[in-house]
Parts: structure tokens; C-alpha cells; sequence
């Protein structure tokens, strides 16, 4: 069985909140709605729109900047995690 092919349009808000603490340069590209290429052509002009880190030969983009830079500031309270308890400036514990 093979698994569906990967959705190519830009992150939705819910995909966007459920990244890890750095995503690779495509996921960041989605994320702005921009084309691989052209996230490619702004960090060699020095111009991409959040810090990119260089780890060895690949791009990691840090995902709390690359929220900043979309306007989304803090993390949403989903209900589900109301109903663990976990609310706004909670800590979950881990």
C-alpha cells in the first residue's frame, strides 16, 4: 500500500501549529506560500524573511520565527487540551 502524495498548496493555520522547532527550507516555503526556488533565491540574496539556519549542507528555517514572520505570535488553546487542563500559560507537564 503506498501513502498519498504529499499536498503541495500552502501550510493550513492547523499544520502550521503543529511543526517541529525547525523545519526544512520547503516546509518554511509552504508555510509563506512561496515556491522552493524562490526561498532558495532569497537566502542567497540575504533577504528571506526569517533567520535561516546552515547545517551542513541543508537549510533549517526555526519555526518560532517563521510564526513571528506569518503574524501568528503565540501557540492556540485547542479544547481538546482545555480538557487535559493544559490552558493558556500552562504547563502540560513534559
Amino acid at each position: 500500500m503506498t501513502s498519498p502524495p504529499p499536498r503541495l498548496g500552502p501550510l493550513t493555520f492547523t499544520e502550521v501549529f503543529d511543526l517541529p522547532v525547525t523545519v526544512d527550507l520547503r516546509t518554511a516555503a509552504r508555510a509563506l506560500g512561496i515556491c522552493t526556488q524562490t526561498a532558495y533565491r532569497l537566502i542567497h540574496r540575504g533577504v528571506f524573511p526569517c533567520p535561516v539556519l546552515r547545517v551542513g549542507g541543508l537549510f533549517r528555517v526555526p519555526t518560532t520565527p517563521l510564526m513571528r514572520t506569518l503574524g501568528i505570535e503565540e501557540r492556540p488553546v485547542y479544547a481538546v487540551d482545555l480538557d487535559a487542563g493544559m490552558g493558556a500559560g500552562q504547563d502540560d507537564g513534559a
